[in-house]
């Protein structure tokens, strides 16, 4: 080839490369720029709801839920790969023959706004139906209208597949098909008449056999229940007001024969209806006294099948029952898994109010006194269910006896289902005080003997917590003083540390509070309690609660070696313990990368030998709710991170290359999203620390951004975590800023006991100091944001430098010396624990150590503040007391200082009211946008909006 060719050629070639060059340039600079996210996508935004599997593994089937509007429930043949909608479908549930769906729809969202803009009764409401759909059929699903409730036996593999489900009553009703009415009788217990004379709180019980589509109704039913193996229903029925022969009764219909066989009747109420697993044994609590009695006695009535009807077992007077103690009414009745054990309630008998006392003659008050167990904003917060209480007893069906095993000095009993002979009591009577100020109480635990009664003491004033094995042939403990498990074997009476040969520590090795550290826990206990599993910070140890061998690393130091965390995942819900047989899945976090994964181990084996550790998947994701097929290998996952909306997968073992079968929010490619990426730098005590930082999508680096800091304590362990733009409950919404131009860095903190503020300054403002250092940040524009803890952090930084431009606070404590002493209205617990053992990090009493509670407290040096602050404190925040926002909000005010308040009237600690959550994201957004972006400010920042204009003007108008 000449040269003169060559370069021609070359000439050409060049020519066109410029121009495809330029033509790409040319639809690039064509493409519109993605949107950012504005408050309008909020309630579309969607997420994975409830999701099942079927037994067999066939059919998977998920709710996918919009934050505000009708949910869609997706049916998948994992088979053939078809899917099936059903609209406003929820709660579902397969038949454990797996071939049939039930589930609830509910009424548009459009329908039940305008009944509630309406103001309709209750039972004027738009209903939720029924449907049912034949799997695999593409058959058009059944539908019922106005259920209130329905159920499906939990395990009736073998046995005709069944559903239940109650009806509404319609007015003038002629049921077309077979219907067993109980004989009536009167009762007082309909207070509010419907269609029939049935009560408010029964209706039509249907019950339809799957296959053959028959349909039996049972008519003013109220409480059912299947039993675990789906052979009997249990049904109460209330009295038709209206119809003087019609009585209250509790009936067992038969799925099979589809015969009812009256158990008891004429009793004013019924309540505990509860089923033996194979149906042929019942059991409830009744009684004959009208419901506008002074005192109602309760008696527990048992059901065998060779019986006509159902016989008292057990009353206020029965031998075994303690003198003045009664049947408890609220306890739930529990058959042994053999059958022969009936666990019910007692309780004291309580006193009779005085009905000649007039009540606005009465003085209304609450007495506190210095040896009270427990505060009365405590006994108050808890006087239903302690009103309520009940006490551990058995009735040995066999032998005809009843035995109590709890008391007083034993309020709380745990037995197994298994055929154990022992029940493990505790209590923390006499221990009670200290709650205030150590968070937790001493306990002293009890072996009981199931048959006779009997108690043994084995353990006293623990600080720690007990439990029993599955099959009750051990109580074991962690001893948080020790920082050992200790079991006690209820055979011999050894008491054995078994966890003193294990080379690692078995308690939080990272905790930073002023207190013991937390137990890593308790993984499970291999079949006939042959052994317990513990955790370790990384590892699991496969222990002999005896001590006869010693412990074994299950997963072969692979956690410790790299760094990850293995966790056991119970996907048998049926199993208490791990069998002998099949496979486990392990979670695992990995601590550098921050992946998260599954890996999967052999089940333990009875020679002791162990199977391979093998990892299924590891990477760069987030995942939740793992499920398994219960009759085969076959998973259904959720996966997702931080750019990619969490979807369900399914897969038969390959993890790696499950097969994705939802698609949520298809619009986000449509909006600037961000990055998430883990970000190190050392703080100004040299330690080495890490965060995530959140950028735009469109992120350009010649240019600079306003950086948002958000923190709490350690957040990095959700790097690949999803973060959905929605109206928070007053947490910083991450996604919405990031999409909006904002850099949003989320800092990890580890503290000094004594200094939280000081430790809070060390790693957020080295992190803001080492970030200003880039290029794209804007140093002179950075605010931070916080809630509860972090609320708090936010005061204290403003109060120890002006590197910030804006600042947000929500439900901060100003003054540790006044929060200290306050109460913790939502659980009626005073704060003292906090401080000295918890949260706050003080570690010592107010009078110990004043002098850290006023240098960690923002209120003693408001004077310093220079940057515009922002509060919410809400009136009826049961966390933390709003008068600590109150303290903040009028020190900074009386000092001239830029500050406001948001109090969301009758709001909790955090915001539950969808309405107030879109409102503070709106102000919050004003807010950053003003101060860190130079926009215009709300009317609510620059002027305030007046009481008088309060539901008239919300402030939002910017003032140019």
């Amino acid at each position: 080839m000449s040269i003169s060719l060559f370069c021609s050629i070359m000439r050409k070639v060049l020519l066109g490369a410029a121009l495809i060059g330029t033509s790409l340039l040319s639809y690039a600079q064509q493409q519109p720029a993605k949107k950012p996210l504005d408050h309008s996508v909020y309630d579309g935004w969607q997420s994975i709801g409830t999701k099942v599997i079927s037994p067999n593994g066939q059919f998977a089937a998920y709710v996918i839920t919009p934050q505000e509007g009708d949910a869609d429930l997706v049916i998948h043949d994992l088979k053939t790969g078809q899917a099936l909608t059903i609209p406003r479908g929820n709660s579902p549930y397969i038949s454990a023959d797996s071939r049939y769906l039930v589930c609830s729809v509910k009424p548009l969202f459009r329908d039940v706004r305008q009944a509630k803009i309406k103001k309709k009764k209750a039972a004027e409401m738009p209903k939720d139906s029924l449907a049912i759909v034949a799997l695999g059929q593409n058959t058009a699903p059944l539908k019922f209208a106005s259920v209130k409730s329905f159920k499906i036996p939990e395990n009736a593999v073998g046995n005709i597949p069944v559903v239940a489900w109650l009806q509404e009553i319609p007015a003038n009703d002629s049921a077309k098909n077979k219907t067993h009415k109980p004989a009536a009788t009167d009762s007082d217990r309909d207070d509010d008449d419907k269609a029939g004379g049935a009560s408010a709180e029964s209706g039509m019980l249907i019950i339809r056999q799957l296959i053959s589509g028959r349909q039996d109704t049972i008519r003013n039913a109220s409480e059912y229940v299947f039993n675990k193996e789906g052979q009997y229903l249990l049904v109460e029925t209330i009295a038709n007001k209206k119809d003087s022969l019609s009585k209250t009764s509790v009936l067992r219909w038969n799925v099979a024969k589809n015969t009812a066989d009256i158990l008891s009747t004429g009793m004013s109420d019924y309540k505990q209806l509860a089923l033996a697993k194979n149906g042929e044994q019942a059991a409830f609590v009744a009684t004959s006294d009208s419901a506008k009695a002074l005192q109602q006695f309760y008696k527990l009535y048992y059901f065998d099948s060779k019986f006509d009807s159902a016989k008292v077992v057990a009353d206020r007077n029965t031998n075994g029952i303690p003198a003045r103690w009664t049947i408890n009414p609220n306890s739930s009745l529990n058959f042994s898994n053999n059958g022969k054990r009936l666990f019910f309630g007692t309780s004291p008998i309580l006193p009779v109010k005085d009905t000649n006392i007039v009540e606005f003659e009465v003085a209304k008050v609450d007495i506190w006194n210095y040896q009270d167990d427990y505060l009365q904003p405590m006994q108050l917060k808890n006087a239903d269910r302690e009103l309520k209480r009940s006490y551990a007893a058995v009735y040995h069906i066999p032998a005809n006896k009843v035995i109590q095993l709890g008391d007083q000095d034993a309020e709380n009993v745990i037995t197994t289902n298994e055929d154990s002979p022992y029940a493990l009591g505790y209590s923390d009577k006499g221990e009670r005080i200290a709650l205030q100020w150590t968070g937790r109480t001493l306990k002293t635990a009890y072996l009981i003997n199931v048959n006779d009664g009997s108690r043994k003491k084995i353990k006293e004033k623990l600080n720690g917590y007990f439990s029993l094995s599955p099959f009750g042939k051990y109580i074991v403990w962690y001893d948080l003083d020790n920082k050992h498990y200790f079991t006690y074997n209820n055979t011999t009476g050894a008491t054995l540390n078994i966890s003193e040969k294990i080379p690692y520590k078995m308690y939080d090795e990272e905790d930073d509070h002023p207190d013991v550290p937390e137990a890593y826990g308790i993984a499970a206990w291999l079949q006939n309690d042959d052994k317990i599993f513990l955790y370790d910070r990384y590892d699991i140890w496969a222990v002999d609660p005896d001590g006869k061998t010693a412990p074994v690393n299950y997963t072969d130091g692979t956690g410790r070696k790299e760094k990850i965390t293995f966790r056991y995942v119970q996907l048998d819900k049926e199993h208490r313990y791990l069998p002998y047989s099949g496979n486990i899945i392990l979670s695992a976090y990995q601590e550098p990368t921050k992946y998260n994964g599954f890996y999967q181990y052999a089940a333990p084996r009875k020679d002791g030998k162990k199977g391979t550790l093998k990892q299924l998947v590891l990477g760069p994701w987030s995942f939740a709710d793992l499920q398994k097929a219960k009759l085969g290998q076959v998973y259904i996952f959720n996966k997702g991170r931080y750019e990619i909306s969490p979807d369900v997968y399914s897969t038969t073992g390959d993890f790696v290359q499950a097969t994705q079968l939802s698609h949520t929010n298809p619009q986000q490619k449509d909006y600037n999203w961000g990055t998430a990426e883990l970000y190190k730098w050392k703080t100004f005590t040299g330690k080495a620390a890490e965060g995530i930082l959140y950028k735009p999508e469109d992120f350009d680096s010649t240019k600079k951004y306003p950086v948002i800091f958000y923190f709490y304590e350690k957040l990095t362990d959700g790097l690949y975590n999803y973060q959905a733009p929605a109206p928070t409950p007053s947490r910083l919404n991450i996604s919405f800023f990031v999409s909006r131009g904002y850099l949003v860095f989320a800092p990890d903190i580890t503290y000094e006991n004594g200094y939280p503020g000081k430790s809070a300054y060390d790693y957020i403002v080295s992190a803001a100091e080492d970030l200003a250092k880039r290029q794209w940040v804007d140093g002179r524009h950075m605010g931070i944001q916080g809630q509860s803890w972090g609320g708090y952090q936010v005061a204290y930084l403003v109060t120890q430098t002006n590197l910030f431009a804006a600042a947000w606070a929500g439900a901060p404590v100003a003054n540790m010396t006044s929060a200290y002493g306050g109460i913790r209205w939502e659980s009626g617990m005073n704060r003292q624990f906090q401080y000295e053992h918890s949260q706050s990090r003080i570690g010592a009493t107010l009078w110990d150590k004043p002098e850290l509670y006023i240098e960690n407290s923002p209120l003693f040096n408001l004077p310093k503040v220079t940057t515009p602050l922002a509060i919410m404190a809400n009136d009826a925040d049961g966390a933390v007391p709003w008068y600590q926002g109150i303290e903040l909000f009028t020190g900074l005010r009386r000092l001239g200082k830029q500050v406001w308040m948001l109090n969301y009237n009758n709001e909790a600690h955090n915001l539950m009211l969808r309405q107030n959550r879109k409102d503070i994201q709106r102000r919050e957004q004003q807010f950053f946008d003003h101060l860190l972006k130079g926009e215009p400010a709300p009317q609510w920042m620059v002027t305030g909006v007046p009481a008088t204009e309060k539901g008239i003007n919300w402030g939002w108008d910017l003032v140019k």
